[in-house]
């Protein structure tokens, strides 16, 4: 897999910023009781696609939410645009996925507590 370029790279830190800014105002409305953040913006190098790495805290149906979230993904791309029309020359389509590296650390966090309470066998 290719590096991004510097063009994509600042690109998705301006839709990262502003999806953020999105969800912290309006992500009640898509994902009632859920505290969602904006943990990576991939963007493709015609800019054409953002995939968009959310991170669910603060809720239970995190799946559930996300599969909300992609069905008003026109939505929230209608609003990115109008939030990026000085920036971009398109808005690119947005792709939305699950971010589960804090269930990922929490499972190894689980794995290396239960590791240190083993036994330990002497070395012979």
């Amino acid at each position: 897999m290719a590096t991004e370029s510097k063009r994509q790279q600042r690109f998705a830190g301006v839709i990262q910023q502003d999806l953020a800014e999105m969800f912290q105002r309006e992500g009640n409305a898509w994902a009632p009781g859920a505290f969602i953040t904006v943990t990576k913006v991939r963007v493709t190098p015609d800019l054409a696609i953002a995939r968009v790495y959310l991170s669910f805290l603060k809720t239970s149906t995190a799946k559930a939410d996300l599969e909300n979230i992609k069905n008003k993904s026109n939505e929230i791309r209608y609003k990115l645009g109008a939030r990026i029309k000085n920036q971009a020359r398109i808005v690119p389509q947005l792709e939305f996925f699950l971010d589960d590296t804090n269930e990922y650390v929490e499972h190894m966090d689980k794995l290396f507590d239960e590791i240190s309470k083993e036994p330990r066998q002497p070395e012979e």
